[in-house]
């Protein structure tokens, strides 16, 4: 599609689900420190500016509109950013994360990343719409490091070994009950949910793209066993790993 159908096409649509005025979408896309996406309830891109295209090396926006951020982010990274989706697709806003956002190199940069709901004409939530900006120079911003990152960085080289959030506040050197706490805060649950919650996401690429046993694949991503992967894979997917598997399995 040449360039200028492309973004008729595009602020056709965002103006369609109640996105006012186009020119304010088509200014975004000159700001060269800002990445801004709107995603829908499925988590597939819809529309994204220039600067995001460029962090991920990616030619035009058709070849994102559709996709999802499994396609274009490291699977770790890829969870942690659906876990955020569906907290709000549930109606939260989240304001200013310092987190890790993936480039097109495989490499990640400390980034502030705010999302909140979209909405469509009835007020229904539809998606979410988020920006995100590279933080250069923490101090400079009044920040540090983000207490959490080591916590984070160990989850997700982890997955299949026992962590207890003792563990994880001592890498972050802060007391048990204040990494409890600024993690809750941070995260919107407890550092053993989100284990929980990762450990289930990181399965799905297995159960859909290799032929391992489910009792192997919950051994891979930390589960005691078959049965209990069965049970907490159901609690956050609804429905079971076998028939998740089925289900993009070929006809």
């Amino acid at each position: 599609m040449p360039a200028a159908a492309e973004k008729r096409h595009l602020l056709d649509h965002l103006t369609h689900i109640g996105v006012q005025p186009p020119e304010v979408i088509e200014l975004l896309d000159y700001v060269d420190d800002l990445l801004l996406w709107m995603k829908d309830a499925e988590g597939h891109y819809h529309w994204v500016n220039t600067a995001f295209l460029i962090n991920f090396n990616i030619g035009t926006r058709a070849e994102i509109i559709g996709r999802t951020d499994f396609d274009i982010c490291e699977p770790v990274l890829a969870n942690q950013y659906r876990i955020d989706d569906e907290r709000v697709l549930a109606g939260e806003r989240i304001r200013s994360r310092v987190e890790l956002v993936g480039r097109f190199n495989h490499t990640a940069r400390w980034c502030l990343t705010s999302k909140i709901p979209l909405h469509d004409h009835d007020g229904n939530i539809v998606g979410n719409v988020g920006i995100t900006r590279a933080i250069e120079n923490l101090s400079q911003e009044g920040l540090v490091d983000s207490p959490l990152s080591a916590a984070i960085r160990h989850v997700g080289q982890n997955l299949s070994d026992s962590i207890t959030n003792g563990e994880l506040a001592k890498l972050c050197g802060l007391s048990l009950r204040a990494f409890e706490r600024q993690f809750q805060s941070a995260y919107g649950m407890s550092p053993h949910e989100y284990v929980r919650n990762l450990r289930v996401r990181m399965s799905c690429h297995a159960l859909v793209f290799t032929t391992s046993s489910l009792a192997a694949v919950a051994t891979e991503f930390g589960f005691a066993d078959q049965s209990h992967f069965t049970k907490e894979f159901r609690r956050l997917m609804k429905e079971t790993p076998r028939s998740y598997r089925l289900r993009y399995s070929d006809p």
